[in-house]
Parts: structure tokens; C-alpha cells; sequence
């Protein structure tokens, strides 16, 4: 069902691109494809009502209404768009179909449909392992069915090119904050007696849950051999174990456990506990080691917290677009890096009102510059 319009919120003060020569734009169809809870999924109603707040800024002769809807399948998606002339979706294989065929012989329908733009997500590179080839395959039959696509980084645009030969350059639109400035701080005792690694999201390989262990036990070995009073060290997941992965959580108590560590995971958290739970006591830390784009780091400076960030391509890009916004490492160091942030808790809150633009306004202004200008193929 359509989304009632937002309220409208203070214009973009970014610049919104060139016109086309009628300086008209009709915003496509906002389809919004999969369940409350998904990244992918909510980010995309993210974006979609921040357009409709763009919308409602723009001279009525220069623009025309919105549309959001949510689907949950093919068959909805195709119902919402029948008499949609023009259609925006934000897309990562495992939304779309069962499996990656599935996901897009369902692009490939939808934009038989109608013409149909698209945002990427979950890029394939070749840390995907055994399913590399089929993710290859896949991510080039959405570009094709697309008539224009969009990705959320520079780094996401060089996969484009390093993975998807011969397909035409996405633009690029960066990930929106919520908020165009981090929260102020109030005053409070940041620092605790055991060193506590907070890592948020699903737990699976890769995303840096070994790692903290490691570091983290390492830290707290260190800080003891200088006399500092620490207790143990713990790494807190905040979030569940991602479905199949079960056997893997048992992996990392057992690492936890012969390192002298604690490994607390949450399980899923609504919103607001997962807001509240960001803000607690503890070093921030995201280290997924194969990132295409990243929300999740967003997610600390929207809470006001300056994460530890693995050193990438793209955790690089994003610290000059958000400068002094996160504190990027390479992996040996992790270990140091908590030891300072023990000893100095206040350099994993960041201070009050620091911009975090873009903001998903700005990036709404960025998407009705590029509907202008997009030419249909």
C-alpha cells in the first residue's frame, strides 16, 4: 500500500545537479522490496521518504507527486507497478528470489513492466567465495535489465568496473544519515572496569567477532602488564546470530573461552533497545573484512559514537566524506587501539553537532538530480 507523505523538512543545502532542459522531474515509483528489518530493505524506505520530503520543497511546476510502495514478492511488486511508467528499487540478490537466478529472472520481469532504475547493494568481489561466479552473473543481469543504476560509493563503482566488465558506470549517491549532525553528548562516566568491544549486527564469518577476541585479550593483557586495574575482556554483539550461522557462534565461545574472554550476543534488538545499546559504555568497533557499502557505520555516528573502523577502500572513502567521524586501523594495531581508547574513553564519543552529512535529505535532492538527467537506453 502507498506511504502517506512525510512532513517536509528544511531543504537540502547541497547542489542538486543539472536540469534537463524542462527542469521537471517525475519521480519514479518508490518501490520499497522486502521485510521491516532488512538493511537493504529499510534503507530503501529511508531514502524513499526522504524524497517525498524533497518533493514537497520543489516548485510544483518543477516536479510531480510520489509514490511509495511495499512488497514483499514478484507478484506485488508487479501489481504496484501496473500503471507505473517509471520504477525505483533498491536491490541485493537475497531480497529478490530464493536463489540468485530467481532474484533476477524477477528484476528481468519487472522491468519488462516498466522502465525500471535501481539502487545496488552487496556488490560481488571475490571474497564471496564458491557463489562468486553465480553473484557475478546475477549483479549483470540487473544491470542490464536497468535503465540506469546507482551505487553508494566510489569503492562500489570500481567493483562495477573490477566485476561486471563491459557494464555502463553507475552513479554514484553516497549512504544518508539520518541525521545531519551527530547528537550532543551529556556528560557521563564513558569508561568501564572490563574492556568491552561493542560490534553491531548479524554474527557471522568475517565480521570481525574473532578478531575482537583476539584483540581485545591481547589489550587486557597488556594494560595488566602496566598495572591498570582492567577486568576481563568481553566482546558484546549487538544483534543476532545470522540464520545457518549457528555453528559459528559455537566457534567463537570456544575462542572466547580459551582466551579468558566473554562473548555476549544480544540477539535481535528493536530499534530503540538497539539505539540505547550503541550508546552504552564500551569501544565501538566495525570490522567486516569484505564491505561493499556499509550501514552499520552509520549507525555509530548516528549514535554519537566514533568507531574503530577496519582499514578498506571503503572505510578510506567514507572517513574523507565524514572526516573525524570514525578512526580507521589496520588489523595488527586493533589491539593498541583498545588499549587507548580504555585508558581515554572519551575518543569513542564524538563531539556534539559534528556534521554528518550527507544526510538522507541531501541524498534525496542527489536522487531527483539524477531522475532529471538519467536518459533512458
Amino acid at each position: 500500500m502507498p506511504e502517506p507523505m512525510s512532513p517536509p523538512s528544511p531543504p537540502s543545502e547541497r547542489p542538486t545537479g543539472s536540469l534537463n532542459p524542462a527542469g521537471r522531474v517525475d519521480p519514479p515509483l518508490q518501490l520499497v522490496w522486502g521485510p521491516a528489518g532488512h538493511g537493504v530493505t529499510d534503507y530503501g524506505a529511508d531514502v524513499a521518504r526522504a524524497v517525498t520530503r524533497a518533493v514537497a520543497q520543489e516548485p510544483q511546476d518543477r516536479v510531480s507527486g510520489i509514490r511509495i510502495a511495499r512488497v514483499a514478492n514478484l507478484d506485488e511488486a508487479l501489481d504496484a507497478a501496473a500503471d507505473a511508467t517509471r520504477v525505483h528499487l533498491h536491490v541485493t540478490d537475497r531480497l529478490l528470489g530464493a536463489t540468485l537466478e530467481e532474484a533476477a529472472d524477477a528484476l528481468e520481469r519487472l522491468a519488462a513492466a516498466s522502465r525500471v532504475t535501481v539502487t545496488l547493494h552487496d556488490l560481488p568481489q571475490e571474497s564471496d567465495g564458491t557463489g562468486y561466479r553465480r553473484r557475478v552473473a546475477a549483479y549483470a543481469r540487473f544491470v542490464a535489465a536497468a535503465a540506469g543504476v546507482v551505487v553508494n560509493s566510489e569503492h562500489e563503482r570500481r567493483l562495477v568496473a573490477e566485476h561486471l566488465p563491459g557494464a555502463p558506470e553507475p552513479h554514484v549517491i553516497p549512504l544518508g544519515a539520518r541525521v545531519a549532525a551527530a547528537p550532543p553528548q551529556h556528560p557521563a562516566d564513558l569508561g568501564t572496569t572490563d574492556l568491552v568491544v561493542l560490534l553491531a549486527g548479524y554474527v557471522y564469518p568475517g565480521k570481525g567477532h574473532a578478531l575482537a577476541l583476539d584483540a581485545a585479550s591481547a589489550a587486557v593483557r597488556a594494560l595488566r602488564a602496566d598495572g591498570h586495574p582492567v577486568g576481563r575482556p568481553i566482546v558484546r554483539a549487538l544483534g543476532g546470530v545470522s540464520p545457518g550461522h549457528e555453528a559459528d557462534l559455537a566457534l567463537l565461545q570456544r575462542r572466547a573461552d580459551e582466551r579468558g574472554a566473554r562473548l555476549e550476543v544480544t540477539g535481535f534488538l528493536a530499534d530503540a533497545d538497539f539505539a540505547a545499546a550503541m550508546r552504552m559504555p564500551g569501544v565501538p568497533v566495525a570490522a567486516h573484512e569484505h564491505v561493499s557499502a556499509s550501514r552499520s557505520m552509520l549507525d555509530w555516528v548516528e549514535a554519537g559514537r566514533r568507531p574503530l573502523v577496519i582499514a578498506s577502500r571503503y572505510s578510506r572513502e567514507m572517513a574523507e566524506l565524514r572526516p573525524e567521524t570514525t578512526d580507521v586501523f589496520e588489523p595488527e594495531d586493533l589491539a593498541d587501539r583498545l588499549v587507548e581508547r580504555w585508558l581515554a574513553p572519551e575518543r569513542t564519543r564524538l563531539d556534539g553537532a559534528r556534521s554528518l552529512r550527507p544526510s538522507l535529505d541531501d541524498v534525496a535532492g542527489d536522487y531527483l538530480a539524477w531522475w532529471r538527467t538519467e536518459a533512458p537506453r
